[in-house]
């Protein structure tokens, strides 16, 4: 499959924060779509945890304890979250904390993962930081965000958008429509390693 072909879902999480004795768990959930051409926000909700969400991560997100108390738990959206990801190449940014979350449901079978960090730093290895919102201002992509109603960043949503924009820049600064999904699954990291080492 080409990557003009594949079908693409972006994942982001926020979170309540981790702490002695405290486990992290998800307190925000947005699936993104994107087909080619338009972002389609599919999925977009508060989940609620088994604990407060630390202050930490509330000055983080501004998600308060008040805000999920009565959003549905992850396993209750599951089927929503199923169908969103279902035949779509996954996509996050840094997608350990997404990995984990879904684990929760074994044999998931979501996939492939595309992960925008490794793949940032695989073609523009010399940015000072491969944050999602560092790299993309640094690459003027924030003009593409305007439109998305309510943008702000550690909104799931909004970041799952971002993701997105950032993955389209990155196939087509480097025209890579043509080629097969799978090389988005494996970038080469060699320049972004000698460009940390000078």
């Amino acid at each position: 499959m080409k990557i003009r072909e594949a079908r693409f879902a972006a994942i982001d999480f926020e979170s309540a924060g981790t702490a002695p004795g405290l486990g992290d768990e998800p307190i925000q959930i947005a699936i993104v779509h994107w087909n080619g051409e338009s972002l389609e926000r599919v999925l977009d909700s508060y989940l609620k945890p088994s604990r407060p969400v630390t202050w930490a991560a509330r000055e983080v997100h501004s998600i308060s304890d008040e805000m999920i108390r009565h959003a549905p738990t992850l396993t209750e959206l599951w089927p929503e979250v199923r169908e969103a990801l279902r035949d779509r190449w996954v996509v996050a940014h840094g997608a350990a904390t997404e990995k984990r979350f879904l684990n929760i449901f074994p044999f998931h079978g979501f996939g492939p993962w595309v992960d925008t960090l490794p793949l940032a730093r695989a073609i523009h290895p010399t940015l000072e930081s491969h944050k999602l919102s560092d790299t993309i201002q640094s690459l003027g992509l924030e003009y593409q965000l305007s439109e998305w109603p309510t943008f702000r960043w550690h909104d799931a949503a909004s970041d799952a958008a971002a993701t997105l924009v950032l993955l389209k820049n990155l196939v087509d600064s480097t025209d890579l429509h043509d080629e097969p999904a799978e090389i988005l699954t494996r970038p080469s990291l060699r320049a972004y390693f000698k460009a940390r080492r000078k």
